[in-house]
């Protein structure tokens, strides 16, 4: 495996579908970060936070991704480790998607996962 290949593996990467929803959304978080975490609950034991976020703590990864920059705290990332952030416009079931390679279970809306 090569460098770049481990590296894509380690990181928290949004696609150009997801980004393209958090820059219209954004525009009223204006200079904020967008902050993906781990959180206790749900029905599969964890759950998946996304929010807006001004402030970048001292051991917070930041990842500039397609005009997104997104912070992860060291203790979600984890969790998150080589997880894509994407969006789906499906009727049914659109919205932000988690394709999380740790994840052992997940629930049935994607929200919350278990490892």
């Amino acid at each position: 495996m090569t460098k770049t290949e481990e590296q894509i593996l380690q990181d928290v990467s949004i696609t150009k579908a997801a980004a393209e929803r958090l820059i219209k959304i954004q525009t009223e978080n204006e200079g904020q970060y967008l902050r993906a975490s781990v959180k206790g609950g749900g029905c599969s034991g964890m759950s998946y936070q996304l929010e807006w976020d001004s402030n970048k703590g001292e051991f917070d990864k930041v990842y500039h991704q397609h005009g997104i920059d997104l912070v992860v705290d060291m203790k979600s990332l984890l969790y998150l480790q080589g997880m894509e952030i994407d969006f789906s416009t499906d009727l049914l079931s659109g919205g932000f998607v988690f394709n999380n390679p740790n994840a052992n279970r997940t629930c049935g809306c994607g929200t919350s996962f278990s490892v």
